[in-house]
């Protein structure tokens, strides 16, 4: 056998080469990375260590909890062999019986006697019933004697009567035992005393086939208290679950107002034959646990402690190693950012001497570090003829009199070029807070200054073209209403005050009223004066983020000064300041002398007007003046013929009356007609009014019936139902459907158009499109020869016309009068095939509420010079000229 010293000596000589290569691979480790496993390898051990601890103590509760988990399952198991053998043993008793009850051996006394024998001996079973096979019960015996008189009962409603209802338990295996004619377990139930229980149904039959059932039902709790042993008991609770998992029945009494719960472990099985009925068996451990251990706790105290101080020594380690890092990470940091920056870097001790420069100190002025490194005044950078100027300069730095701005040099490259810099001066601190030199930053600023000075250039070009503007120019600050910016024509109109800036924004601080150049537009209002107050808000816009602001486009209005009786095109946008302000600019142009031509022009056009009116009653003189005849020569014969029956007596008072009024009545038509011609000419302002497109088309349709009737035309006259009011000048719509009107007359007459040609359509139906929205439609159209294209072309113009003596104006002024209305009106010819077979004329005029199109309805025929149909109802005229 080998000795003890040769046993160690082979263990040595194995263990060496491991010991060489853990040597090997620690020396090839860095320190901080040796200092970080020399701490981690006791922290390790610990955790270890603390990890068998809890292991063993696991493993030893696991082993515990699987002994008592098969102990549970063994007296589960057993309790479920003890209730199975007393159910067996109870049917062995109960057979005899259904025996001689199939065989009708006994009677009613004899079945009472032995049933009670057997419930006597056996307290689970609650009562022992005989029903024949129409569910009748002949007897019901109970361990107590025989059952009451409303129990198992079809009447009495007890719950363990089979009731012919299939929702009853034990009318279920009352209908499984006449079927199948075996023994059937019912499911359990609650009986009429809320116990849970459930039966044994055993089928009688004799030679006429089925003959009842003989019931035995057990009480759950009385069978587990019977039938489980008081050994197995005292060691596991038993419970018995129905199929809601509820507990029926157990061992173990809860506490008053308390459920039972189950236990960690447990073990569960079914209550064979009784269906639907699970017996769990439960355990609980009897040992303390892993949590409970002081021991446990011992060991994790102590290794919690030791952990710590390991975490503590470890952290400090590395916060050395993290500062240690940081101090090499700083300084590199420190020499890269000097080496990459363009800013030139210089530092001279308190003799002035260099003691540091950087790269681009060296790249600036071409000179290498060691031609600059130790060097004193005059430094070979300063240009010679600036020697006694930077001499003095260096000597007001080494005073700590430098300018905050730094100080502006020239500095000469070693190629002998010169460009500007900028240098600042700070002194060097050192840890002490003891000065030991100057630290000296250099900038070129050559290019900045050649950009700034053409920026400057650039300022003065622009400010001298502002001011040679004949426009004002203003910039006003939103949120302090500071006037930034006013050009000459500014201050000359206004001054430098910024009340004009907001006059001419339109503030409603202001008077200042903003118009639209529009036909016919009222006159605005006189504005205060400049001493107004007016130092609130310009606008809307002063809370408002700027960047949204300034994106959006100018808008041009036209404003009125009354003080200075001027009117001024505006156009106003919203801008960042040089300060990041949010400012408004407005470029206001005079145009007062364009208004007052408009205002020339618009009194032209309304002489136009009054003219053009003046004509077409001239030229339709000499209808008017047939027309006027015909009730002027009813009046004189009414008149001569009252007279002469008077002079004879002969003549009554009824009928005096009736020639007078007839009279009367022709003298008002009369003066209808002339009120109608003078209402048509009569010079007036042009009035936007709430108008009737049926008022209009009724009165004029009266005016062009002299002419119609003259020149035998026929006008059909359609108006849709329920159109919307329109704002606009009557008199002068009635003037464009009288020209049209009129027009299509002549056309029809001096082409000699035969009768079926000879009329002419007037049609006002409701139109939305999407260009001009909701609008009605006035559209004259006749059976004419129609326009030539040349003639479409030019009809609008001024002076044009295709009458050997027409002026030219009618078709002109109609266009501007609807174009005045925000209206469009058109012409076209219309065809069959290729051929002309009538002209058509429209024009629409815009509305507020828009309308759908209304369906026409034709009336009767009705005289032009009678008034029919009211505003916005739908009318049809259908007028026969007569020569």
């Amino acid at each position: 056998m080998l000795s003890r010293l040769d046993v160690q000596g082979f263990s040595r000589r194995a263990l060496n080469p491991v010991k060489r290569l853990v040597s090997a691979w620690w020396r090839r480790q860095s320190p901080s990375r040796q200092d970080r496993f020399a701490t981690l390898g006791p922290l390790l051990s610990v955790v270890l260590f603390l990890a068998a601890i809890v292991s063993a103590f696991w493993y030893l509760r696991n082993e515990e909890i699987e002994r008592e988990a098969e102990a549970v399952k063994r007296d589960t198991e057993m309790a479920q062999q003890q209730i199975r053998s007393r159910l067996i043993d109870n049917e062995d008793q109960l057979i005899p019986l259904q025996r001689d009850l199939a065989n009708r051996a006994i009677d009613n006394l004899e079945f009472t006697q032995r049933a009670m024998a057997i419930a006597r001996n056996r307290p689970e079973i609650t009562h022992i019933t005989w029903l024949n096979a129409r569910r009748e019960r002949r007897v019901s015996v109970a361990a107590i004697g025989e059952q009451a008189d409303t129990l198992m009962t079809l009447e009495g409603g007890d719950p363990s009567m089979p009731n012919g209802h299939a929702n009853s338990e034990p009318e279920r295996a009352f209908q499984a035992a006449r079927d199948r004619r075996t023994r059937v377990y019912s499911a359990s139930f609650a009986d009429a005393n809320n116990t849970t229980v459930f039966q044994i149904q055993m089928p009688l039959s004799d030679r006429n086939g089925f003959a009842g059932v003989l019931i035995a039902e057990y009480a759950v709790e009385g069978l587990l208290r019977y039938s489980v042993p008081n050994e197995l008991t005292s060691r596991h609770a038993v419970a018995v679950l129905d199929p809601r998992e509820q507990v029926v029945a157990s061992t173990v009494t809860p506490m008053p107002g308390k459920r039972i719960t189950r236990a960690p472990i447990y073990y569960e099985v079914p209550m064979a034959p009784a269906p639907g009925l699970v017996l769990r068996g439960q355990g609980y451990r009897t040992s303390i646990g892993l949590i409970s251990n002081t021991l446990f706790w011992m060991v994790m105290a102590l290794s919690v402690l030791t952990v710590w101080m390991l975490l503590g020594t470890w952290k400090h380690m590395r916060r050395r190693a993290q500062v240690q890092n940081a101090l090499a990470a700083e300084t590199n940091f420190r020499r890269a950012m000097e080496n990459s920056m363009l800013t030139g870097m210089r530092a001279m001790d308190l003799e002035t001497r260099i003691s540091y420069v950087n790269p681009a100190f060296c790249a600036m002025t071409g000179f290498a570090e060691s031609e600059l490194i130790g060097r004193k005044p005059p430094f070979p950078y300063w240009p010679p003829d600036r020697y006694e100027e930077n001499l003095r300069l260096l000597q007001q730095e080494m005073q700590g009199r430098s300018p905050a701005g730094g100080s502006e040099v020239k500095v000469m490259r070693k190629d002998g070029s010169i460009f500007d810099a900028r240098m600042y001066v700070s002194p060097l601190i050192d840890p002490k807070g003891k000065q030991n030199g100057w630290m000296t930053s250099m900038t070129n600023i050559t290019e900045a200054k050649r950009v700034r000075d053409q920026l400057s250039a650039s300022h003065e070009r622009f400010t001298t073209v502002l001011e040679g503007l004949d426009a004002a120019v203003s910039v006003l600050s939103v949120q302090q209403g500071e006037l930034l910016f006013a050009n000459r024509s500014y201050r000359l109109w206004f001054g430098a005050d910024p009340k004009g800036h907001a006059m001419l924004a339109g503030s409603q601080l202001t008077g200042a009223t903003s118009t639209k150049d529009t036909a016919f537009a009222d006159a605005p209002p006189a504005v205060a004066g400049l001493d107004e107050d007016v130092d609130g808000d310009v606008d809307d816009y002063g809370g408002l983020p700027a960047q949204h602001l300034t994106e959006v486009g100018g808008d041009s209005r036209e404003v009125f000064i009354a003080q200075l009786d001027m009117w001024f095109d505006v156009r106003a946008r919203y801008l960042q300041w040089t300060d990041g302000r949010l400012a408004q600019m407005l470029i206001a142009t005079d145009i007062t002398a364009r208004r007052h031509a408009e205002a020339q022009q618009q009194q032209q056009a309304e002489k136009a007007q009054v003219t053009s009116r003046l004509i077409t009653m001239g030229e339709m003189a000499s209808s008017v003046a047939h027309e006027l005849n015909q009730p002027l020569t009813a009046i004189t014969n009414y008149c001569n013929g009252m007279v002469s029956r008077v002079r004879g007596d002969n003549i009554q008072k009824d009928d005096l009356i009736v020639a007078l009024e007839k009279t009367a009545k022709q003298a008002q038509r009369a003066g209808q007609i002339i009120h109608r011609i003078r209402a048509f000419v009569k010079k007036s302002e042009p009035q936007r009014q709430p108008a009737f497109a049926a008022s209009i088309v009724e009165d004029s349709v009266e005016l062009a019936g002299i002419e119609l009737r003259r020149r035998n035309v026929q006008i059909h006259t359609y108006v849709a139902q329920r159109l919307p009011v329109m704002r606009v000048d009557p008199i002068l719509i009635e003037q464009v459907l009288l020209n049209l009107l009129k027009n299509a007359a002549e056309a029809i007459d001096n082409a000699a158009l035969p009768p079926s040609r000879r009329h002419i359509e007037l049609r006002v139906v409701p139109k939305h499109t999407a260009e001009l929205g909701a609008n009605i439609e006035f559209s004259v159209t006749d059976m004419g020869p129609g326009l030539p294209v040349e003639v479409i072309e030019r009809m609008y113009e001024a002076f044009f016309s295709t009458k050997a003596d027409g002026l030219g104006i009618g078709l002109g002024l109609c266009r501007s009068i609807i174009e005045s209305h925000q209206g469009r009106i058109r012409a076209e010819n219309l065809y069959n095939g290729a051929s002309i077979v009538g002209c058509r004329f429209a024009f629409t005029i815009p509305v507020d509420i828009p309308r759908p199109e209304s369906p026409i309805t034709p009336l009767a025929t009705v005289n032009p010079l009678d008034k029919s149909g009211e505003p916005g109802t739908g009318t049809a005229h259908n007028t026969a000229a007569t020569p």
